[in-house]
């Protein structure tokens, strides 16, 4: 099956950007934790636990009354949501057969008196299948109720959007880090995530482990491997960090950074053109497992909105951190 394209955006329901599962009225048979998992599921045969069958979702046991069964997501901001991702993995003669998604903005993480807004029908589920919902809108959530109908159990949930922040209201004086998923900023693409998928880059903290990064196959043709980013909010880069975090025999040996102030153009088009952008940061030598600082390196090309990161000739980066300050 060929994903949609809004699967590329960032999955707002990732446990590791602050989302979690505040309620469900049931999870009698598989935990309501593991329907946002970030890994994707699995089937163990032999495997039960006191209540029965262990399942890799979130499963409610058989409904005898009227009604249905929800869960409530808090996702890891507040954000506008493109599309969901509804995944009945492994769920064959327990999955439900109808699902409803809703939305709304809250500041806690149950919304109390909120009133939710559906941003998908109900609709027909399968079992053991993925099933994707464009809902597009500009419209700003931060809960998502999932509802089944009547019972049953979903594998996973993905919603997937970009992070909302208010620029309106922020200091232009504060140094951030302009690529970070928490304000927006987002991966557009690259020739290759054979290990790991550039997102990792710019997700929150130091990296986890060797898989919590984009990192390429083994080239073993001319040339080299790169990724773009699209910044939250136009601005100047001040500061570069780089690090290669649990990347000992496998770290790019050469780095570089290019850059560019554009709008109002495809991501298609971006790809295309980004070899061409100008040099932010010339290329430098890289090290294993560890974070490299740039600042004096870097070029003045003023108010930027799209980084391209070139490594010679393959491997792997944990993050890349773009430190400054935002720009009109």
């Amino acid at each position: 099956m060929t994903k949609p394209d809004f699967t590329t955006l960032t999955n707002l329901a990732n446990p590791r950007l602050g989302a979690s599962v505040v309620f469900a009225t049931d999870d009698f048979f598989a935990d309501k934790s593991r329907l946002i998992a970030p890994k994707p599921p699995v089937f163990i045969p032999d495997k039960y636990d006191d209540n029965g069958k262990w399942m890799d979702g979130w499963e409610s046991r058989r409904k005898r009354a009227a009604g249905h069964d929800f869960a409530i997501i808090k996702l890891g901001g507040p954000a506008r949501i493109d599309g969901l991702e509804i995944d009945t993995s492994h769920f064959t003669g327990n999955f439900p057969p109808f699902a409803k998604v809703e939305a709304a903005l809250s500041s806690g993480d149950i919304p109390p008196d909120t009133v939710w807004q559906e941003i998908a029908a109900k609709c027909n589920l399968s079992g053991d299948n993925q099933h994707y919902l464009a809902c597009p809108s500009e419209q700003v959530f931060s809960h998502i109720r999932l509802h089944i109908y009547p019972d049953g159990g979903v594998a996973r949930l993905r919603v997937y959007g970009q992070f909302f922040t208010d620029w309106k209201n922020f200091d232009p004086a504060q140094t951030i880090d302009l690529a970070a998923l928490g304000y927006g900023g987002r991966a557009v693409g690259c020739n290759n995530a054979h290990f790991g998928v550039p997102e990792n880059m710019i997700a929150p903290g130091r990296g986890i482990n060797m898989g919590d990064g984009w990192e390429t196959r083994r080239r073993r043709t001319p040339g080299h491997d790169w990724a773009v980013l699209a910044l939250a909010h136009a601005g100047e880069i001040e500061r570069v960090i780089i690090d290669t975090a649990f990347f000992k025999g496998n770290y790019p040996d050469r780095v570089s950074l290019q850059a560019v102030h554009i709008s109002n153009i495809s991501d298609d088009k971006i790809l295309a053109q980004a070899q061409d952008w100008p040099v932010l940061l010339e290329t430098q030598k890289l090290e294993m497992n560890r974070e490299h600082e740039f600042t004096d390196q870097l070029q003045a090309l003023g108010p930027l909105t799209h980084v391209r990161v070139n490594i010679f000739p393959d491997g792997g980066i944990s993050r890349l951190r773009l430190f400054g300050k935002i720009t009109d």
